[in-house]
């Protein structure tokens, strides 16, 4: 397995099969994700199967309300621009984070990749943290986010929101990241001195995805992109996209046994 380190963050991965994959190198690649955020794995031909496979072997799957299914393969979602009259709309934001236990990961495999576009960004959420005036950290140090669903009715309805830490540990590296999704499913803001919450979350949001924090994948057959949504934001380029693009989705909670082994014999990480 080779490594290499993506700029401004991140890792890719190659000489690595996924369906041949060892408890220690599920334990590396877990690693990996925990201190990087995002790992592209290079030259994989595996089947969904193989690909849910895997992903069961890092944790439990879970599935967001209101997506499409894969036929044969219920774990995982489809995520194309393929019929639709107008481009998908795609901004920065955490998978699914308005329930209690949010995926711990995100992995994409591509299935058709269109002839131009459709890159993936993410957002390093370590270093918007780290980047914070030592006054706002002080002052929001204990502050938490109400998140919300949109755009889809779910059951039970109080799936719908949750409070979430805006100062989120991680459970691996110990390391705090800036948890926020998109202004728009980050209803409130409590356990803080400023007035407008609305304002704040907006500043915060803009911070979190200056040029200086982003990667851009531009997608390759074979590749399969997974990233810790504890660390990171991401969102789909689909502007100048030129046909079809198709990829599909597998969302992953966290193995805690997995994480705790991991966390004890890491030492401190800095980003």
């Amino acid at each position: 397995m080779n490594t290499e380190r993506t700029h401004p963050f991140g890792m890719a991965i190659s000489g690595l099969d996924l369906a041949q994959i060892t408890e220690t190198q599920i334990g590396s690649l877990i690693e990996t994700l925990a201190i990087h955020g995002v790992a592209v794995i290079k030259d994989q031909q595996i089947s969904d199967g193989a690909f849910v496979k895997f992903l069961n072997r890092i944790g439990s799957l879970t599935f967001t309300q209101g997506e499409q299914s894969v036929e044969g393969c219920e774990a995982l979602n489809i995520v194309t621009n393929a019929n639709r009259k107008h481009p998908p709309r795609s901004v920065f934001h955490t998978d699914t984070s308005y329930v209690r236990l949010p995926p711990a990961f995100t992995a994409l495999k591509m299935i058709h990749l269109p002839r131009r576009g459709g890159d993936t960004l993410f957002t390093n959420q370590y270093a918007a943290y780290e980047r914070l005036s030592s006054e706002l950290k002080t002052d929001l140090e204990h502050a938490e986010v109400l998140h919300v669903a949109t755009g889809v009715a779910l059951k039970p309805a109080d799936e719908s929101c949750h409070w979430h830490p805006l100062f989120r540990k991680h459970p691996i590296t110990g390391l705090k990241s800036l948890f926020l999704t998109t202004p728009e499913r980050c209803e409130s803001i409590r356990n803080t001195t400023h007035l407008d919450g609305q304002k704040l979350i907006g500043t915060l949001y803009a911070h979190s995805i200056r040029p200086e924090y982003i990667l851009r994948h531009r997608w390759s057959i074979g590749d399969i992109v997974i990233w810790d949504n504890r660390c990171t934001m991401h969102r789909a380029d689909h502007s100048r996209v030129i046909g079809k693009r198709q990829l599909h989705r597998g969302l992953v909670l966290e193995n805690q046994v997995i994480s705790a082994q991991i966390a004890n014999n890491l030492p401190f990480v800095g980003v």
